[in-house]
């Protein structure tokens, strides 16, 4: 079951989507699709706490909107909705896939330690 305050949060943000989709220079479709990848991301998240899950949300569709033009222009995609959903749904496990690689890498020693010659 649904915790009430993730169900209402959603709501007002479905709300959200729809009423931005009507103000001009706004991709409706871009719009939905990344708020569906995100959704996404959200939902299949379940062992993570509410306010992190709704960062990831939030970062997911912010950065799906933005980059489906992008994912278009890169790919044989033709609708901006189906590009900003791959991209939201793909941005949080790539971008965390690519700090844990970030993290393994084994630094040379001068690096480390901040350039300094003893």
């Amino acid at each position: 079951m649904a915790e009430p305050g993730s169900t209402s949060l959603f709501m007002t943000t479905a709300a959200g989507i729809g009423l931005s989709s009507i103000f001009p220079g706004i991709d409706g479709n871009a719009l939905i699709g990344a708020f569906a990848g995100a959704t996404l991301v959200a939902i299949t998240s379940k062992n993570l706490p509410l306010l992190q899950r709704l960062v990831y949300m939030v970062i997911s569709l912010a950065i799906g909107y933005l980059a489906a033009p992008e994912v278009m222009n890169n790919t044989p995609l033709k609708q901006s909705g189906v590009a900003a959903f791959l991209a939201s749904a793909a941005v949080i496990a790539l971008t965390l896939h690519g700090i844990d690689l970030i993290k393994s890498i084994a630094l040379p020693e001068w690096l480390r330690k901040g350039n300094r010659h003893d």
